[in-house]
């Protein structure tokens, strides 16, 4: 859900302008972050939104989960390509082709005819918003001078906590309202005025840039990396609903050998012609391959939790979309307060042991929920739920600002760009898994054949049985964390670039993978704190 973007390798000098009196610039912010605060919300108000898309459209649960999980799946398998589809054919260029994909795929999702549409729609929005989002900080890296980018980055932080209150609540205000009769859709179709707008704007207050030395394109790493996650996650979904049948046992079997053969390729093509989707060589560093693996677990956890959390409040205790939606503003305002000092006062101190910390307190939150849950049943309140979401919103924002650059702190400058991208990929992907295991660890404790009354108790009990498992996720998590870096070395030989980027790790950590590009890095500092 959360991680920081990088940087790609800048244009020739003459793209950044540091003349006061070029407001182009400017404009150009305003657009790009606009596209990036329309990404953000289209993440979390979807959530917000299903139990109404599925009493639509008839949808069955596995088409539910395919809803967000094929959005996360293209997203994923796209970013590290459309970083450097970037670099090398122009950042505007695929800014402006990614953003009007978005709003044409919003365009299908908010006038789908049934499930199969939504899905096939959610797949292909993913997919471009991997082409627009790995833009935004490379433009506005190739178009800010440094000494501008630390007050840019903070309001692109401002921007993203943004987007991680308003988007639940703009969800259930759009389905509550009912616009026109069209229900659930206009969360989709607000943003065809709001893409529009950007893709006349971009088209003129943009300036292009590419990076002088791009990475080529990795399509069949791509492919692979695609199919095998495919292979994986389409027989989780759909398993329960057909009784778990053999061809999906060996699907996922089958998976591990599609892996299998993208690490022999990547190795062949390093040694071709150095530029693969993904470099094996970084987990030979310790820290990376921990920190890769903290990515993916906390992917998946977060993956369950969002989804079994809408449909508990909903569909089990019979919420509104409004309350459901209100419910979830003080977790996202504990993320965003936690992730800003987290960043700036208490990792510089305490090192790793603040993202350790704040699996405790997840896990602490998680068991606070499941005692409230048992304890008041159906009668649970909002109120009620305030102490659980605080702990849990607190604990997860110690983690996900400071944890990129934890992560990378060790990694060779050289290689910081393709481990960058690689995290933010890797968070996708245990996003997409995530949200593919809900069919097990929570539809899979739901009787098929539930009588009205017991419906609510019953995702009452699913909920707090996918809060356990949650739990045990974090809890490997924290001991992951050991194999981190006691602190976070600070790799940037330009001190003012270093303090840039710190700044923009914090930004980029608070919801939601902003991008990643694949750009090669290495004639510039890498920008990590």
């Amino acid at each position: 859900m959360t991680s920081s973007a990088p940087l790609s390798s800048t244009a020739s000098g003459p793209t950044v302008s540091s003349d006061p009196s070029d407001r182009r610039r400017w404009f150009a912010l305003a657009i790009v972050m606009t596209a990036a605060f329309m990404d953000l919300v289209d993440v979390t108000i979807v959530n917000i939104a299903i139990p109404s898309i599925q009493e639509d459209t008839g949808a069955s649960f596995s088409s539910i989960q395919w809803i967000t999980a094929g959005y996360a799946l293209a997203f994923a398998a796209g970013l590290i390509t459309g970083g450097r589809l970037g670099d090398i054919y122009g950042r505007k260029r695929l800014f402006l082709i990614g953003i009007g994909g978005f709003t044409l795929a919003s365009a299908l999702c908010g006038f789908a005819v049934n499930p199969e549409m939504l899905v096939a729609s959610r797949i292909l929005q993913g997919g471009t918003a991997a082409l627009m989002v790995p833009q935004v900080l490379s433009i506005v890296h190739a178009t800010f001078p440094a000494h501008e980018r630390g007050k840019v980055f903070g309001l692109f932080g401002a921007i993203v906590g943004l987007g991680a209150v308003s988007g639940p609540l703009l969800g259930a205000l759009l389905t509550e309202w009912n616009i026109a009769g069209l229900e659930w859709r206009p969360i989709f179709l607000i943003n065809l005025p709001v893409g529009i707008a950007g893709l006349l704007l971009g088209r003129k207050f943009i300036t292009e840039s590419k990076a002088p030395k791009a990475l080529r394109l990795d399509l069949i790493g791509v492919v692979l990396v695609t199919l095998g996650m495919l292979m994986l996650i389409y027989p989780l979904t759909r398993g329960r609903e057909l009784g778990w049948p053999v061809w999906g046992y060996a699907s996922m079997g089958g998976s591990l050998l599609v892996f299998l053969a993208l690490v022999v390729f990547e190795r062949s093509k390093a040694r071709k012609d150095g530029s693969p989707l993904v470099e094996l060589s970084l987990f030979r560093v310790k820290s990376f391959a921990a920190g890769i693996a903290v990515q993916l677990t906390f992917g998946i956890g977060l993956g369950i939790f969002f989804l079994v959390w809408t449909l508990y409040m909903q569909m089990g205790l019979g919420w509104s979309a409004l309350r459901a939606g209100t419910t979830g503003v003080p977790f996202s305002i504990a993320v965003s307060f936690a992730a800003g000092i987290s960043v700036q006062k208490l990792v510089p101190r305490f090192g790793r042991k603040v993202l350790q910390a704040g699996a405790a307190l997840m896990v602490a939150g998680l068991l606070i929920y499941i005692w409230e849950s048992d304890r008041y049943g159906m009668g649970i309140t909002s109120w009620q739920m305030i102490l659980p979401l605080v702990v849990m919103g607190t604990g997860m924002g110690l983690i996900v600002a400071p944890l990129t650059d934890m992560v990378l702190s060790e990694v060779p400058k050289e290689h910081s760009g393709s481990a960058s991208g690689l995290i933010n990929t890797v968070q996708q992907m245990g996003n997409a898994l995530g949200l593919g295991l809900v069919a097990v660890v929570f539809f899979g404790s739901i009787d098929d054949r539930l009588a009205p009354p017991q419906v609510g108790p019953a995702f009452a009990e699913a909920f707090q049985h996918s809060l356990w498992w949650v739990a045990g996720v974090l809890a490997v998590i924290f001991l992951v964390m050991f194999a981190l870096p006691a602190r976070p070395q600070r790799q940037a030989e330009d001190g003012e670039e270093s303090d840039d980027a710190g700044a923009a790790a914090g930004a980029g950590a608070v919801v939601g993978t902003v991008g990643a590009s694949g750009s090669d890095v290495a004639k510039e500092p890498a920008l990590t704190s």
